[in-house]
């Protein structure tokens, strides 16, 4: 399965397929593997991954496509970090985080409430100013 996916990333790379292609490509060969060692993958299993895709406007050769995958479990791994934040330094997190707009505290997040933030957030899309498309989603 690792060649498979080496095999689709170098045909990205030297634009063979687009991003979506590849996209598909890779879902096709996850599911294989997945079928193969956990059964049905669409059987409703969880998410793995929280995926921000930035595509370009139509007629815009300027901008660049931007494919981010975070695996939920390196997040999850970053809420419980939190807790290692300084009782010291927690005013100031919290005061910085309302300065970009994020209403919250660092000592209330919790793992376990990662999965109702990214349901939330699932299958969001945004217009940028008509310049770009953001979309997040889980898969």
């Amino acid at each position: 399965m690792h060649e498979e996916r080496r095999k689709i990333l170098e045909m990205l790379s030297e634009g063979k397929i687009t991003v979506d292609e590849a996209e598909k490509l890779m879902s096709a060969v996850a599911d294989n593997g997945s079928d193969a060692s956990q059964g049905d993958a669409s059987s409703g299993s969880k998410p793995r991954y929280l995926r921000v895709l930035i595509e370009p406007a139509p007629g815009n050769t300027e901008a660049d496509r931007v494919n981010i995958r975070v695996p939920l479990k390196l997040i999850k791994a970053g809420l419980k970090m939190a807790s290692l934040i300084p009782k010291q330094a927690h005013d100031k997190v919290n005061n910085a985080l309302r300065e970009k707009g994020l209403e919250m505290d660092v000592t209330q997040i919790k793992p376990e409430d990662l999965e109702e933030i990214v349901y939330q957030l699932n299958d969001l899309s945004v217009d940028v100013e008509g310049k770009e498309k953001v979309r997040i989603f889980c898969e």
